[in-house]
Formats: structure tokens, sequence, C-alpha cells
């Protein structure tokens, strides 16, 4: 197949650019580097099964790469909690317009199959675990409801323009390669950094809240069996089966912790139902949170650049966080 991959300079897109070249598909990239990084790339080489175009989704002139492609991978958006609060309109216009574009392009291009990145964070605060996609949509932030947004464009493209596209709803991905951005983010990488700075965790609460923590490289194995599959539609879960809380991340990785407040909109636990996944299209993790924690740390120099976050800067980094969404920290 000739597959295309937005976003695919990213964490998860890298990822999955390196999986269907593997399976020997030619892969087209369309990124524009905001947030991934064309090095993410580089161990592959250039081999010439690989086309890399730097640009943006929104822009019109990025359709002409979309001819004679077979699936579309939709991962381009813009990530981030406190940025999507502070800079709303720019989430709109990354991860709604540009679906959007992304769409139209895939349907005018005639493509086999359509797979986009819909997030997990769209549940917001559930009522049950694991949660299953029939759950209430309740998104606490603005990148939450894009996300959700762009998703359900995908669904109405399929249904009223019969595009075969479908939805994968991603739980905690984490993994080589993950963000190094400057923005204040996911734990795995704030870790990491503070890991290698000798400085303690800064572990949210107490600790003891869970997440669905799921491994790149299964998430991009879920990616593949959606495009090697006739499911039309679906939205689907893609979690790892289980749940850790950030005390058993803290335990594997080794350290000395400090704890800040508990923030608002986060829910306690995070632990997807992958029934659906299962039963569609016979997907199911692999890789265990200690194997996955082994991988990273046997490549932890990647976050050697990452910014270093204290107590301090993360209290004046999320001080939007909490005038918008609850009270604010204690001083």
């Amino acid at each position: 197949m000739k597959a295309l991959v937005t976003g695919g300079a990213g964490f998860i897109g890298s990822h999955l650019v390196e999986r269907l070249l593997l399976a020997g598909h030619r892969v087209v990239v369309i990124d524009n580097c905001s947030t991934g990084r064309l090095e993410n790339l580089d161990f592959l080489g250039q081999p010439a099964a690989l086309e890399i175009h730097v640009g943006d989704i929104n822009d019109p002139l990025m359709a002409s790469h979309f001819v004679g492609v077979d699936w579309v991978f939709h991962l381009a958006a813009l990530a981030d909690i406190v940025p999507s609060i502070q800079m709303p309109l720019p989430y709109h216009r990354a991860n709604v317009d540009g679906t959007m574009m992304v769409l139209e392009a895939a349907r005018a291009a005639g493509v086999k199959r359509f797979v986009y990145a819909a997030s997990s964070s769209c549940y917001g605060i559930p009522d049950h675990f694991p949660t299953p996609e029939t759950a209430d949509v309740r998104p606490q932030y603005p990148y939450a409801l894009t996300k959700w947004v762009g998703e359900q464009y995908v669904l109405h493209w399929a249904h009223t323009y019969k595009l075969p596209a479908m939805a994968l709803r991603l739980f905690n991905v984490y993994g080589p390669r993950s963000r190094t951005s400057g923005t204040y983010g996911a734990v795995f990488g704030v870790f990491l950094a503070q890991k290698l700075a000798g400085h303690p965790y800064t572990v949210v609460g107490d600790g003891t809240q869970t997440r669905d923590f799921t491994f790149v490289t299964d998430v991009a194995d879920a990616f593949i069996a959606a495009a090697s599959s006739t499911v039309v539609g679906e939205t689907m879960n893609v979690g790892s089966g289980h749940t850790y809380s950030v005390n058993r991340l803290v335990e594997l990785l080794g350290g000395p912790v400090v704890h800040i407040p508990k923030r608002p909109g986060e829910p306690d636990c995070t632990f997807a139902d992958t029934q659906r996944i299962e039963r569609l299209l016979g997907w199911k993790a692999r890789v265990g949170l200690e194997e996955g924690v082994k991988a990273m740390l046997d490549v932890i120099d990647y976050w050697r650049a990452a910014p270093v976050w204290t107590v301090d800067r993360i209290q004046e980094a999320t001080q939007d966080w909490f005038k918008y969404l609850g009270d604010k920290p204690s001083p």
C-alpha cells in the first residue's frame, strides 16, 4: 500500500512510519514540525519508499500529496492541556479545521482507508472503569474538545460521504521519542528529564491516581490493524488492558519524590475498555509497563535536552489551568 501519515515526524507518527516501512509499504509524511521533529525519522536513513513533506495540513497545496494514496493516518494535531486553555483558536485551527482539510483531501483522492487519532481525554472524568466507548463525552479543556470535534467530523464523513474512515481513542501513550517540547505535558517526559538532572519527580497529589499507560509500538500496530480491516464508521479505545499508579511508575524509575497540588479536571483513573477493538480488529496490547519503562530507560539520553520542571516552574506554567478549571493552587 501507499500510506500517508500526517504528523509522521511526531512521537506516535514516527513509530507508525517505521512499522509501515518494515511491512513493505510506501510512506508519505506530512508534518509542519511545530511539535514533530525530522530527527525522529533520521534512524530510518533515506529509504526510497519514504517521502517527507514539511508543510501544514491547513495548506491547500498539501492535498496534492494525497493523490494515489491508499491509506491515510491522521495524527497531526496540537496537544497538551495548558496551551489549549491559553490559545484555543490555534487548537481549533489545527485539530478541527486541519482535520476537515485532511478529510476533504482524502475524499477527493478516493483513499481506501482513513484512520484518525482520537483522544481518550474526551471522556473527561468518567463514571465507569474500564471506560467503554459508549461513556459520556465530557471534555474538560479545549484540547479534549477539539480532538473530539475532529472525531465527529471523521465519523460524519464516513456516514455522509461513505469515506472508509474510523477513529482510535488513544489512552496515555508513552515510549521512545515522546515529545520534549518546552510545554509542560505528559508525565514520562517530565519524569525522565528530572531523572537525568538529578531532580525529584514532581508527583501530582498523592500519586495513587492511575493511568492506562499504553506503549507506542502497540498503538502503531493498532493503527495498522485498523487500516488493514474493513471496519468503517467506528470509534475504538486503544489501551493497555491495565491501569497503573503514578507511584508504581516512580518505583520503576527510581528516585526521590516531591508532591504538588492535585489539578482540577483530571480523572483519578484512566482505564480503557478494549473489548470492542479486540472483537473487531483482533488487536490487544502486548507491552506491559515494566517492559515499556525499561525500553525508555535504555534510550533516556533522548530527554537530556528536554526542559527540567521544578515545583516553581510547574506552578507558574499551570496557573491558567487552575484559573479556568478550578481553584488556584495554594502559595
